[in-house]
């Protein structure tokens, strides 16, 4: 019978413990991943979108922008909370059973509630903290020119307050194998 979630805590009863990560692996992990994908909804839709991010530690939140108007704007102008989704895939693996199929992955899942950046000083400062993610060496008003009102003005700016985390990974170089089952031969793990 399946469990129950309603009314308990969005990170509440990992499946598989051992693949439980800490606060210390998540925050390098959300440091890290290049691409996350939020998760809104409005009237019982749901709706999930990729977006590049960048991790204000020192504010615990999560920065993303997206169109100035749009689904996601309406979706979090009604219904703040959101769930927000890393993950980095890695080989598959194969077994002699069809359940134990598996493949590596590391993931953190975000909980919490978006608000739009509307303070110009603000969304300056967010928005230099997601170029500098992925462009580290690259100084504004240098390489390029700084973030003008008129260039603010044209974007919806996002900060997602974390209110709750989770972290997993199954980075194993083979996934388990039954001795219910003749061995699967070399060629599979090659």
């Amino acid at each position: 019978m399946p469990r129950n979630y309603q009314k308990e805590s969005p990170t509440a009863f990992q499946r598989l413990p051992e693949y439980q990560r800490d606060e210390e692996w998540i925050r390098a992990f959300l440091r890290e991943a290049n691409v996350g994908h939020i998760a809104s909804a409005q009237d019982g839709q749901s709706f999930i979108n990729p977006t590049t991010f960048w991790f204000d530690e020192q504010k615990h939140q999560i920065i993303f922008h997206s169109n100035l108007a749009g689904r996601i704007r309406s979706n979090i102008e009604s219904n703040a909370r959101v769930c927000f989704e890393v993950s980095e895939l890695g080989k598959m693996l194969p077994a002699n059973v069809a359940l134990e199929f598996s493949l590596q992955f590391r993931s953190a899942i975000v909980f919490g509630r978006a608000r739009l950046v509307d303070d110009p000083g603000e969304a300056r400062r967010v928005m230099y903290g997601l170029i500098h993610k992925y462009f580290p060496a690259m100084t504004p008003g240098k390489e390029f020119r700084e973030i003008t009102d008129k260039e603010l003005k044209r974007t919806s700016v996002y900060a997602i307050k974390i209110e709750e985390w989770s972290g997993k990974e199954n980075w194993k170089d083979r996934a388990d194998q039954s001795d219910e089952w003749p061995p699967l031969d070399e060629k599979w793990f090659e």
